[in-house]
C-alpha cells in the first residue's frame, strides 16, 4: 500500500488495481477500523470515515487535486509514486 499522505491519523493511500471496481482514478484513506476510497475531487465513491475524518480528506483533496492527479498519472504510466503535504 504506497502511502502518499498522513495527518491527523488518516493514511491516504494510491496504487494501481489491475482488476478493481474503481476504474476512475480514485484513492483510498484509512482512519482507525475504517476505510473509504474518493475521486481526486475528493468525493466519496465507497466505504466510509468517521464524519470529521471525511471532510477533512475532503478538504485535503481539494486543496491538493494537482497533486493527486499527478501521482495517479505517475503511478498508471510509470508504476511510481510521490509523497503530498498533509493537513496542517
Amino acid at each position: 500500500m504506497p502511502l502518499i499522505s498522513q495527518f491527523y491519523g488518516i493514511l491516504i493511500s494510491m496504487y494501481k488495481e489491475e482488476f478493481s471496481k474503481h476504474h476512475l482514478p480514485h484513492f483510498h484513506a484509512y482512519y482507525a477500523e475504517f476505510e473509504a476510497v474518493f475521486d481526486l475531487e475528493g468525493q466519496l465513491i465507497d466505504g466510509n470515515l468517521p464524519n470529521k475524518q471525511k471532510k477533512m480528506v475532503e478538504v485535503w483533496a481539494l486543496i491538493h487535486a494537482d497533486e493527486l492527479q499527478a501521482v495517479w498519472n505517475s503511478i498508471i504510466k510509470m508504476g511510481q509514486h510521490f509523497k503530498i503535504e498533509g493537513l496542517k
